[in-house]
C-alpha cells in the first residue's frame, strides 16, 4: 500500500468569508429572482428512497433500502416501476453501467445486483466466502468497464461484469470505505468515513494511495470529481465541503451555512456546481466554486434525510429517505 499525506491549503483556506445564503421555497414554481424550480414526487412504494441515478431515458433509478426494491421513476408520468431484489434485500448505491443496466450495491444479500434496463431481470454477484456482512455502499465503473465498489466494513471490491470474476481488497486503516468516484482522467477515488481520508486506487494492482484532508477527524463521507479532476469531499464530522486538486496536491475547504452542519453527500453537475446535503438543516445545498456562494433548499417536511444525489443537464435529483419522496431541483437559467 502506497501512502501520501498532503497538508497544504488552497488560497481559500478552510473557510471562505462573506458566504452568500439564499433559500428557495419548495413550491414547484419559480420565485421572483430565483433561477431554480424545486419539485417533490411521492414514491410510497419505495420505502427509504435513498441513492438515485439517471437511467438514461428520462427516468430515474432509486434504491428502496427499507423494502428491498429498486424503483424506476418517470417524472413525466409520475409512475414508478418497482423491482424486488430478493429476500432480505437492502440496496444502498446505484449506478448506470456501460451496458445500460442498473448496478446496485445490495447490502442485504451481500452482493452486487444487475437489473436489466429492458427486462428488469435481477442477477446477483455474491461476495466470496469469508467476506460476509461487508456493508456494501457505492459502485463506480472505470473506463475499462470494471465495476468498483466500497464496503464500510473495510473492503474495496472489483467485479468483471463479463466473466463474473470478483476480487476483494482490504482497505487501508480497516473499516470506513464509503463514497467512490471516477475522474475524467480515469482515476478511481474513494472516501473513508471512519478512516478520515480519501484514497486513489491503482486499478491494475489494487494498491491504494491515501491522502489525508487538512481537517483532522473530518469524516470524509462521499466524493465526486469535477471536470478538472478535482475531488470534492463531503465532510460529515466537520460540516465542510472540501476539494482536493489531484494535480497540485492542494486543498480548499468551506464550511456549510448554518449552525453545526452535517454534510452527508456530494454531487458535481456538468457545470461544475457542487450539490450537497445537510442533515442538520434538513436541506439540499448548492455551492458555486467560482463565487463561493451557497444556495439552500430546505425540505418542506421534517427528517427528509436526502442521501446520495445525482442528476443530468439542468436537473439535480435526490431521494428523501425519511419521507419516501424524490426531489428534483431544476436550473431554469444559467446561474
Amino acid at each position: 500500500m502506497l501512502r501520501r499525506s498532503f497538508l497544504k491549503f488552497g488560497l481559500a483556506g478552510l473557510a471562505a468569508p462573506n458566504l452568500i445564503l439564499r433559500s428557495a421555497q419548495a413550491t414547484g414554481q419559480t420565485q421572483p429572482g430565483n433561477p431554480f424550480i424545486v419539485t417533490y414526487f411521492e414514491v410510497p412504494d419505495i420505502k427509504g428512497s435513498r441513492d438515485v441515478t439517471d437511467a438514461g431515458d428520462g427516468t430515474i433509478w432509486v434504491c428502496g433500502q427499507r423494502n428491498g426494491v429498486l424503483g424506476r421513476f418517470d417524472p413525466r408520468t409520475s409512475q414508478t416501476k418497482v423491482i424486488p431484489l430478493g429476500d432480505g434485500a437492502a440496496p444502498h448505491g446505484v449506478v448506470r453501467g456501460p451496458d445500460g443496466a442498473a448496478w446496485v450495491t445490495e447490502g442485504g444479500q451481500n452482493a452486487i445486483a444487475r437489473i436489466d434496463d429492458k427486462t428488469h431481470k435481477v442477477e446477483l454477484f455474491k461476495l466470496p466466502e469469508g467476506r460476509e456482512r461487508a456493508n456494501l455502499n457505492t459502485p463506480v465503473f472505470d473506463k475499462t468497464g470494471m465495476l468498483w465498489f466500497t464496503g464500510q466494513n473495510g473492503i474495496i471490491g472489483r467485479l468483471d461484469p463479463k466473466s463474473g470474476k470478483m476480487e476483494i481488497f482490504d482497505a487501508p486503516r480497516g473499516a470506513g470505505p464509503y463514497g467512490m468516484t471516477r475522474t475524467p482522467s480515469g482515476e478511481i477515488w474513494f472516501a473513508s468515513l471512519a478512516g478520515n481520508y480519501i484514497a486513489r486506487i491503482n486499478t491494475q494492482s489494487g494498491a491504494f494511495t491515501v491522502v489525508d484532508p487538512p481537517t483532522e477527524g473530518q469524516g470524509a463521507r462521499r466524493v465526486w470529481s469535477d471536470s478538472k479532476n478535482r475531488i470534492w469531499v463531503s465532510e460529515w464530522n466537520s460540516g465542510q465541503v472540501s476539494s482536493f486538486d489531484t494535480e497540485s496536491g492542494s486543498w480548499k475547504g468551506w464550511k456549510l451555512p448554518g449552525n453545526k452542519p452535517r454534510t452527508y453527500s456530494v454531487y458535481v453537475d456538468d457545470a461544475d456546481k457542487v450539490w450537497l446535503t445537510d442533515f442538520a438543516l434538513n436541506s439540499i445545498v448548492r455551492f458555486d466554486p467560482l463565487t463561493e456562494a451557497f444556495d439552500s433548499f430546505p425540505s418542506d417536511k421534517p427528517g427528509a434525510n436526502v442521501r446520495q444525489m445525482d442528476g443530468r443537464t439542468g436537473e439535480a435529483w435526490g431521494g428523501e429517505s425519511g419521507t419516501n419522496r424524490l426531489v428534483r431541483i431544476q436550473t431554469v437559467k444559467p446561474a
